[in-house]
């Protein structure tokens, strides 16, 4: 039986190459369509260019515009896109300011991999039901 399900929709905001790729690699068995944006200008525009995007897994520390302002932005025309951020600071208050800004969840660098993973199967299988 065939599916016309759509493929889920990640954006990886990230500055640094490596982590770039091991997020790439890490995705590739969730068999996600890829979208990469170094910049939180340019992530605002994928979101904007892309509405269906389902989740963005947004770095924090990046030059020019911070994680935290760019969701905050795409907030403004986004409610529902899925953003996990992720970043370097750990303590709570970091998790605190990214929920403020306007993210769904958060983890630390570096990055578990098996723990983002299983974030990201269960949000995709939660809005694939939907």
């Amino acid at each position: 039986m065939k599916t016309n399900r759509r493929k889920p929709k990640v954006l990886i905001v990230e500055d640094d190459e490596v982590s770039t790729m091991y997020m790439t690699v890490l995705l590739e068995p969730v068999g996600c369509d890829i979208i990469v944006s170094k910049t939180g200008a340019s992530a605002i525009e994928e979101c904007r260019q892309n509405p269906d995007i389902d989740i963005v897994l947004m770095d924090i520390k990046m030059p020019g515009m911070s994680g935290y302002e760019a969701t905050r932005q795409i907030r403004e025309f986004n409610e529902s896109v899925y953003i996990i951020a992720q970043t370097a600071y750990a303590l709570k208050e970091d998790k605190d300011k990214a929920l403020e800004a306007g993210c769904n969840d958060f983890i630390s660098k570096p990055v578990n991999g098996e723990y983002l993973l299983k974030r990201i199967t269960d949000v995709i299988s939660e809005r694939m039901l939907h």
